[in-house]
């Protein structure tokens, strides 16, 4: 699966604006939906699982019911069918040390927060970061080797 990450657009075939109807249809073609807070409509978020991978997309939702923000979650299995792609670069198998880099080359500017652990690029309402838990693939130091969260939004990131 492809997955390319369109700034102030959308994220594979969702797309800002959506109506939840549809956005669900969508994510029920592509795997398992469960819900939180445990709602069945809006507003929450809405997690699309694809089941071979644990890959995940978590679709935000406020009180009207149109999308506003998509969140991935990197696949767990390493040799998953899944490329996410922005700008031609392939955020969850490109190390993290050089994906800011090749950013910020393509002319993105790259706001770090220490306290947080976020990479963001304000301009693009888009954020990079390590949240997870799971037991990724690490560099020499112990650190995680690749980014395993992303957040594109129409709201602003700091």
């Amino acid at each position: 699966m492809d997955v390319e990450i369109q700034p102030h657009i959308g994220v594979g075939p969702f797309r800002f604006g959506m109506p939840f109807d549809e956005a669900m249809a969508l994510g029920e073609g592509l795997g398992r939906i469960s819900h939180r807070p445990g709602a069945e409509r809006p507003p929450g978020k809405y997690v699309v699982n694809l089941d071979d991978s644990a890959f995940q997309f978590v679709l935000s939702f406020p009180q009207d019911g149109t999308l506003t923000a998509v969140e991935l979650w990197r696949f767990r299995v390493e040799d998953a069918d899944i490329n996410v792609t922005f700008d031609g670069m392939d955020v969850f198998r490109t190390p993290s040390e050089q994906l800011v880099p090749q950013m910020e080359a393509s002319a993105h500017s790259v706001v770090y927060d220490d306290d947080f652990g976020i990479h963001a690029l304000p301009e693009l309402k888009m954020s990079f970061a390590n949240n997870s838990s799971f037991d990724y693939p690490e560099d020499a130091e112990g650190d995680p080797l690749y980014f395993d969260y992303v957040l594109v939004t129409t709201e602003p990131v700091r």
